[in-house]
Parts: C-alpha cells; sequence; structure tokens
C-alpha cells in the first residue's frame, strides 16, 4: 500500500521516496513509489502534476490501495527520487475543494439541498443540487459560506474511531464501510478523501458565476480563491466596459439596458411600418399578372420578405425581392398557388452558389458567386418562370 502523504500534511511539496515498481505503460511509464504526496484523480478533485526526479509526472491515479503515476520517462525500481508537486496547481485544487465544502454545508445546513455531484473543472467548479433552489436561496447560502471564510476557523481532516464516526453528523454522496475519512470545514461536516487548506480564510472568496436548471436541482458554476478573484475582477471590468457603451455607472446596468431595449423595440416598430409602406409602394407599381423581380436597396431580410409577399398577393405572381445581404445578395421568393417557390429558389441557389430554402409559398437565402449583379438574378427568374 503506498503511503498518502497528502492525507496527513496537505502541505507537502517536495518528498523522497523508493521507487517500488516502473513499467511502460500507455502514455509513458507506471511508477509505484513506497510514498508519494501526489494526490490521484478522485472524487472531483483532478490529479496533481509536478516531477519525479528529472522524469514529468502527467498522470495520477489509484486502485484504492496502489497510487500509480504515470511518467514521461522510466525510473529505475529502488532507487531513491525527489518528487516535487506543481504547487500552484495543487493550492488552486485545495481552494476550490475546501470553497466547495463549505457552501455545499451552507446550502444544506438553511434549505436540505445535497450535493449530488462535483467536479473541479475549468474554469469553474461544477457543483450539483439534488433540489432547487431560488437566486435569493442561493445568495443567502453565498454569504454565509463567505461568512464562514472570513471567520477563519482551522480545517480538520481526521479518521475517527467506529464509535466516534457512528456519533458523528456528516454529508455523503453514498454509504460508506469500513474507515471514514471526515472533514470539517466552516461549519460542515463532510466525507472526503480530498486536499483541502489548513484554515477557511485561506479560501479567500467563494463566488457562484452561473445556476441552471439540472435535472431534478440545479447546477452551480463555482469560482473559489484566486479563481473567483479572477472571475470577480473579469465581471467588474466587462460591466464598467459595458457601463461606457450606455452611458451609465455599473450598479445601474439593468435600467439602461432595459431603456435600451425599448427604444430599439420602438425602433423595430417603426423600421417594420416603413417596410410595410415600402411594399405597398412595389405593388402599386408592380404589373398585374406578370411576374415581378424587385431591387429593394436597404432592405432587411424581414422588409424583403414583406415586399416580396405584399408584390405577390397584388399580383397573383411570382415574386422576388432582392437586396444586398448575406452571403452576397439576399433573395425572398413568394408565388402564389400552385407554383412552388422552393424549386425556384433551389435553381437559383444551384446557378449563383446560394443557399437557403422555405415553404412552397416562400423561401428566402442568399447567393455569393462573386460579381453577381442583380440584372443577372432578374434574368434567371425570368427564365425559369
Amino acid at each position: 500500500m503506498t503511503q498518502k502523504l497528502y492525507e496527513t500534511d496537505a502541505y507537502v511539496q517536495e518528498f523522497t521516496a523508493t521507487v517500488l515498481s516502473c513499467a511502460p505503460a500507455q502514455g509513458g511509464y507506471a511508477v509505484v513509489l513506497d510514498k508519494t504526496a501526489f494526490f490521484p484523480e478522485g472524487g472531483g478533485q483532478p490529479c496533481d502534476l509536478g516531477t519525479l526526479g528529472a522524469a514529468h509526472v502527467t498522470d495520477v491515479h489509484t486502485d484504492g490501495t496502489t497510487i500509480t503515476h504515470t511518467t514521461d520517462a522510466p525510473l529505475e525500481p529502488g532507487a531513491q527520487v525527489t518528487g516535487r508537486i506543481d504547487w500552484p496547481r495543487r493550492l488552486d485544487a485545495m481552494q476550490q475543494h475546501t470553497g466547495e465544502h463549505i457552501l455545499s454545508g451552507a446550502l444544506h445546513r438553511l434549505f436540505g439541498a445535497e450535493n449530488v455531484g462535483f467536479h473541479i473543472g475549468s474554469p469553474y467548479v461544477r457543483m450539483d443540487t439534488s433540489i432547487p433552489l431560488t437566486a435569493a436561496q442561493l445568495a443567502r447560502a453565498e454569504a454565509e459560506a463567505n461568512a464562514a471564510v472570513r471567520a477563519d476557523t482551522p480545517v480538520h481532516c481526521y479518521i475517527p474511531d467506529a464509535a466516534t464516526l457512528a456519533a458523528t453528523e456528516y454529508r455523503s454522496k453514498k454509504e460508506l464501510e469500513g474507515p471514514v475519512r471526515l472533514v470539517e470545514a466552516g461549519g460542515d461536516c463532510c466525507a472526503c478523501c480530498g486536499t483541502h487548506l489548513a484554515r477557511t480564510g485561506e479560501v479567500g472568496l467563494i463566488k457562484i458565476i452561473s445556476a441552471q436548471h439540472y435535472k431534478t436541482g440545479i447546477r452551480l458554476a463555482v469560482a473559489c480563491g484566486q479563481r473567483a478573484y479572477d472571475a470577480v475582477a473579469a465581471i467588474c471590468a466587462d460591466a464598467e466596459a459595458a457601463g461606457r457603451l450606455l452611458s451609465a455607472p455599473a450598479g445601474s446596468l439593468t435600467p439602461a439596458v432595459e431603456n435600451r431595449q425599448n427604444g430599439e423595440t420602438a425602433l423595430k416598430q417603426r423600421i417594420a411600418a416603413l417596410q410595410n409602406a415600402l411594399a405597398n409602394a412595389y405593388v402599386k407599381a408592380a404589373v398585374p399578372g406578370q411576374p415581378a423581380v424587385l431591387w429593394a436597396e436597404g432592405a432587411d431580410g424581414d422588409g424583403l420578405r414583406r415586399i416580396a409577399m405584399a408584390v405577390c398577393a397584388g399580383t397573383n405572381q411570382v415574386a422576388c425581392a432582392l437586396a444586398p445581404g448575406g452571403q452576397g445578395i439576399s433573395y425572398a421568393l413568394a408565388a402564389p398557388e400552385g407554383i412552388d417557390a422552393r424549386a425556384l429558389g433551389k435553381a437559383l441557389n444551384e446557378a449563383f452558389a446560394g443557399r437557403g430554402g422555405g415553404k412552397p409559398a416562400f423561401c428566402q437565402g442568399s447567393l455569393a458567386q462573386p460579381g453577381l449583379t442583380p440584372e443577372a438574378v432578374r434574368e434567371k427568374v425570368t427564365t425559369l418562370l
């Protein structure tokens, strides 16, 4: 059995061990030591990386008793080797894991929410809860968790005897047998095999970045420690930049965005009215009973649709409205009953490197052939009809 130095002291960054075995393996060499400070991937926490002598450790995993290190170079069995942990990576994992314990404990105490999924990913930690929670509930739990961080109390990791374990209330995702390692942090007690900080204050900050419904509960994206600082700094910078665009200070962005949205809605309504008026003008200029191919400079996709359908209805003939846009020239085709607009659109796409589609009465798309002119499209539509 490999001695797990990280279980008794998570702050060991350098150690000396004996190489018990080394064999070729997928991705390099499988190395087993008599003891190690490298944490193997498990429980939602990624493995440690670093070096063993001159070899780089690229993966660490365990079968429950033996810890195997994948290295990029072989090590001599029986030799003494110095291991060095990638400390910034380990410290980050400890901040995320300890912060997750504190936040999960707050969610459980306050609302009875169980943590049913946990993974330290990038850039955030993923946490899944057993029940749905409101934004107000999440905010309350986050505030309580950060109060526990500021209290800067000790984090206690230990394996109690059977009697103590039986009398101890702790969180666990599954039923456990035999020795159980408990972690007490910020008022929470949870069964866990991971690495943790010595004091809650070292977490620094816990921030819920986002929440979305997932299965029977919610999925949280959470950042702790340096990740939380980086996330908050990025959010503040983004809010400041948005504020400059909206001429509104951070903290007043929501009403500024609402005003902008209301203005945009009113503008869209005005544009729609103008495009309807433009469509009516094209209808008046169209020749009844004759197909129409119209160049509508400045019309967007919705404007082309309105023009084509209005002229088609007014003439009872195919109407094709064109304008700059899409891949080169945008088109809208409306056809009366008995004519399939999709066939005309397909022919245009094949002739002028276009794409698009629709229904028998109407289709829309864009044409990308270099140097294409409205006259060429008009001629093609005329020949198709």
